[in-house]
């Protein structure tokens, strides 16, 4: 079967999308928000949106460059390129231990941390030999996942509610409401996959991301939205709010527990999928710290595949599922806020989606990010903190290394 280069764009995109968000997303985001995380999908999608027009566009203008550590750095300079790639780095932390999460809990709930681990362990290993996930498997697991994830929200729907107790206490507000976007963002994280491909990976022209970035947000909100109210429908948000696995739950209470085992195989392939991208993610942006001289001495004592998957079973050993989601969030859109900056200064020529987009992006990842809960938003500025202090070491010790003055 012959796959065109927008099927093959949206399939990459979407295996690499589809995963913590749908799965594990809506729990924290109604215990901040009640019912009303769903409109939160909107802005998420906006801010996603805007962010992949600006790193397509900043791959147009640095097709060489290793992703959005060296874009920071080419248009705003080293020192926001720091701050960035620090966020990136927690952020991926933050979306590998969530992704892994969603398989220990789907698939091995009896050993949740354990199977989790060992995902990212195997994962690591296989990105380090060289394994790629190509565009026909990308075509297989988003058949899988989306089939699966339509299913759940059929059921929920075809199944008439138990009485759910109501939301005691008083509405969420603008703290609330922003705060479960930002949880929704992750939802739709993974379109870098295609407007910002590695070396080797298929590269698509303009025409071709026009068409498949806008798709690709409007599946991941559609298909993240059925879902979510169907299950919202099933288990209230009260009951919701405190669930480790809501799909599986949902279909418990739906009568569907007959498909858990097919629910499993979906959160298995999503899981997966969307890791192996998290993780050469986070490869690529230590291979650009390691080109500028940022990360001197990492490289050569460490495969990079190893200081990646150390980061995310870090994250997966002390935090929660649901605040190593947040903190994986709220690390990517601080990062996307940078990308959207550097973008906002891209020559004309270099463009072909407007600057209000970037502009747009930028404000509206900034205000997601400084939502997150509290414990996210501290770990988060914390890992900032140590990241950019030890890339700026790190560069102090290579010029003195080289004799620079």
């Amino acid at each position: 079967m012959t796959i065109t280069p927008r099927a093959g764009a949206v399939a990459l995109a979407l295996g690499a999308t589809l995963g913590a968000g749908v799965f594990a997303g809506f729990a924290p985001a109604a215990a901040l928000a009640g019912p009303w995380f769903l409109p939160g999908l909107v802005l998420a999608a906006v801010a996603a949106l805007c962010s992949a027009f600006s790193t397509a566009d900043q791959h147009r203008a640095y097709p060489d460059a290793p992703g959005g550590y060296a874009y920071i750095r080419n248009q705003l300079g080293p020192w926001p390129a720091r701050i960035g790639a620090s966020a990136h780095l927690v952020g991926r932390a933050g979306m590998a231990a969530a992704l892994a999460g969603v398989f220990g809990a789907y698939v091995v709930p009896e050993h949740r941390v354990l199977a989790a681990v060992g995902l990212i362990a195997v994962t690591a290993a296989l990105g380090a030999a060289g394994v790629r996930w190509s565009v026909g498997l990308s075509v297989a697991a988003v058949v899988v996942v989306l089939a699966v994830l339509v299913l759940v929200a059929l059921v929920c729907f075809s199944v008439a509610p138990p009485e759910n107790p109501p939301v005691v206490g008083e509405e969420p507000g603008f703290d609330g409401l922003m705060g479960a976007a930002l949880l929704m963002f992750a939802a739709f994280v993974g379109f870098e996959r295609v407007t910002a491909p590695r070396a080797g990976d298929p590269v698509f022209p303009a025409r071709v991301l026009h068409f498949a970035v806008p798709v690709v947000v409007g599946v991941v909100l559609l298909v993240t939205t059925a879902v979510g109210a169907g299950v919202l429908r099933q288990l209230g948000a009260a009951r919701l709010a405190l669930s480790p696995a809501p799909l599986r739950d949902a279909l418990v209470v739906a009568d569907g527990r007959w498909l858990l085992p097919v629910l499993a195989v979906g959160a298995a392939v999503a899981a997966v999928s969307s890791l192996f991208f998290v993780l050469a993610s986070a490869r690529r942006t230590l291979v650009g710290m390691t080109e500028t001289g940022d990360l001197p001495a990492i490289r050569a004592a460490w495969p990079l595949e190893v200081v990646g998957a150390a980061l995310a079973v870090g994250a997966v050993v002390v935090l929660p599922p649901s605040t190593a989601l947040a903190v994986g969030a709220c690390g990517t859109a601080f990062y996307y806020g940078f990308t959207n900056a550097s973008a906002r200064v891209l020559l004309q020529e270099d463009r072909t989606w407007p600057m209000r987009t970037a502009c747009l992006g930028l404000g509206v990842s900034v205000l997601l990010a400084m939502s997150a809960p509290a414990s996210a938003l501290v770990i988060t500025g914390a890992g900032l903190a140590v990241g950019t202090g030890l890339l700026a070491l790190g560069r102090v010790r290579t010029r003195r290394g080289a004799g620079v003055r």
